[in-house]
């Protein structure tokens, strides 16, 4: 019990000293600190220091970390700047598909024969994954009958290696790909600079001077919001949960939105990337680079050319159809590492306007991904 409350507590204060340094170092501050909670969960769930028997305690922190983010980031949204961008963020959605799909069949012809059994059913799973998420993972499980230790081998790889492509796209893609396709651009009538993500340093101190009544308005809120969205998701189908309370949270937060004293809240986008920096050292810490690491090398391969191989075509038809670098990145994260990261890609990027839309992706993503699991996997086994 001991031990728990201290992991808790250390996930709790962690993003307060990466503020904090933030906040003094210059330096620091201009990595970001969504990439300093990454680097110092890696670090804390590399070592050994947690043990396996608190993955249980990691997984509730990062449940009930990103349903509370969410409404925070999403109450000061304008929902006409996601009107204005949801054509480019389609297009950057069938863009992002194609791309998965295309890459899964190529490496599936490449790797077939490299000695792990039932590779089309890992395929099929591949593309459930990476269109929209691990309820899709687990559900194509399921329904390809895939065994327990091929899933539970690609769900450890794929911790593991999404966690190296946010890093990368947080650390570098975003300055590169930055370079490769168009800019941002932000529409006069519904962009605000006031929307906009600040700088790590800025959220340091953001309770000074401001009511309790301000303080605990958006969080309030936000459980309302959650406790409605989940009681809701218990008339559905297990499997189905996520996708509903995820849909919910989203619908909900947005209509609070329109509510002007709740869209003028000081507190709430500052606490939302708070418990974002919450998620980013917790979930950075359940991924064990040792585990299974070397036991099935062809398998780790072919998700990694799957992942890196479809960001890698996406940019290039992006670049075709001229889809900004923001767009681009928002949708690849959205589908590649689900929704909940979306607020983390987009603190990288310091756009808040990417969040409603690249939420709305990959929510699109977790409702395609089993049909185009099934379908391309059996597609893959005709091979």
């Amino acid at each position: 019990m001991l031990i728990t409350t201290v992991l808790i507590l250390f996930y709790l204060l962690a993003p307060l000293i990466i503020l904090w340094l933030c906040n003094r170092f210059t330096i620091i501050n201009r990595i970001g600190s969504v990439l300093v909670a990454y680097a110092l969960g890696l670090i804390i769930g590399n070592t050994g220091i947690i043990s396996p028997e608190y993955k249980v305690v990691q997984e509730w922190v990062a449940n009930i970390s990103i349903p509370f983010a969410i409404p925070m980031l999403l109450f000061s949204s304008d929902v006409r700047s996601w009107l204005h961008m949801s054509r480019r963020f389609f297009v950057s959605l069938l863009l992002a598909l194609i791309s998965v799909v295309l890459v899964v069949i190529i490496g599936y012809i490449y790797y077939q024969d490299k000695s792990f059994p039932d590779l089309w059913k890992v395929g099929g799973m591949f593309v459930g994954v990476y269109s929209g998420g691990t309820p899709n993972l687990a559900s194509l499980k399921v329904m390809l009958n895939v065994s327990d230790e091929a899933y539970i081998i690609v769900h450890t790889y794929d911790m593991l290696i999404t966690s190296v492509y946010l890093l990368f796209l947080v650390a570098v893609g975003r300055y590169t790909i930055g370079k490769i396709l168009p800019k941002y651009l932000h529409n006069k009538d519904t962009d605000s600079s006031k929307n906009d993500i600040k700088s790590s340093a800025a959220y340091w101190g953001m309770w000074r001077g401001i009511s309790f009544k301000e303080i605990i308005k958006a969080p309030v809120i936000s459980l309302i919001i959650f406790i409605t969205s989940f009681v809701i998701s218990l008339l559905f189908a297990e499997n189905s949960q996520m996708l509903i309370i995820m849909l919910l949270i989203t619908t909900l937060s947005i209509l609070a939105s329109f509510n002007r004293k709740v869209r003028t809240s000081k507190m709430s986008f500052g606490m939302g990337m708070y418990l974002i920096l919450i998620f980013c050292v917790d979930i950075a810490s359940m991924a064990d680079i040792n585990r299974f690491v070397g036991a099935t090398p062809h398998l780790l391969k072919y998700m990694s050319f799957v992942i890196f191989g479809s960001l890698f075509i996406h940019i290039l038809l992006s670049k075709i159809f001229k889809i900004d670098a923001d767009t681009t990145m928002t949708t690849s994260v959205a589908l590649i590492c689900s929704p909940p990261f979306v607020p983390v890609i987009a603190g990288a990027l310091k756009n808040s306007k990417v969040i409603i839309p690249g939420l709305t992706v990959g929510i699109i993503g977790y409702a395609l991904g089993n049909y185009l699991g099934a379908i391309v996997a059996e597609l893959l086994s005709l091979i």
